[in-house]
């Protein structure tokens, strides 16, 4: 009963109409069932507000359907303003940063004298020092991997 072809289907239409809306079931021949079934999902996902109302008797009534700004975005090659406003910003503490590296000076081989050494240092490097440390870091780390696709492959869920 759903139906990734008619969702988007749905979704162009209601963006064809906006902001007035539309009426699916009118405009794509569909029976109440599907045009509920997929309206309903549409609008869990926040992409339409369906305007499907199921009575107390199991009857299928339709009000306006209207598109969502996330709709819209959806159906956008861009990702639509969602794609800008959505930016996620990291940001690590210099505590963490230098928490990170002392680890990695603990585990590793040099001698206790270097290490020592090199913890001092550590401790009097400025945050602006240790953000562009940061930087590099990670473009090392880029740089020395083996296989960067297969490496972006196990981040993905399952």
């Amino acid at each position: 009963m759903l139906d990734r072809s008619l969702q988007r289907q749905i979704l162009e239409l209601l963006r064809d109409h906006y902001p007035r809306g539309a009426i699916p079931v009118r405009d794509l021949s569909l029976s109440a069932e599907q045009a509920a079934a997929n309206l309903r999902y549409l609008e869990e996902h926040g992409l339409c507000e369906s305007g499907a109302v199921i009575g107390a008797d199991g009857h299928l009534a339709f009000g306006q359907s209207t598109i969502t700004a996330a709709g819209i975005d959806f159906l956008e090659d861009d990702g639509g303003l969602s794609a800008i406003l959505g930016v996620i910003t990291i940001r690590l503490h210099a505590d963490t940063i230098r928490n990170l590296i002392e680890s990695k000076i603990e585990a590793s081989s040099i001698p206790d004298k270097e290490k020592s050494i090199l913890r001092k240092a550590l401790a009097k490097l400025s945050e602006a020092t240790l953000r562009a440390a940061t930087t590099d870091l990670v473009k090392s780390g880029l740089d020395h991997l083996p296989d960067v696709a297969h490496w972006l492959r196990s981040l993905m869920p399952n």
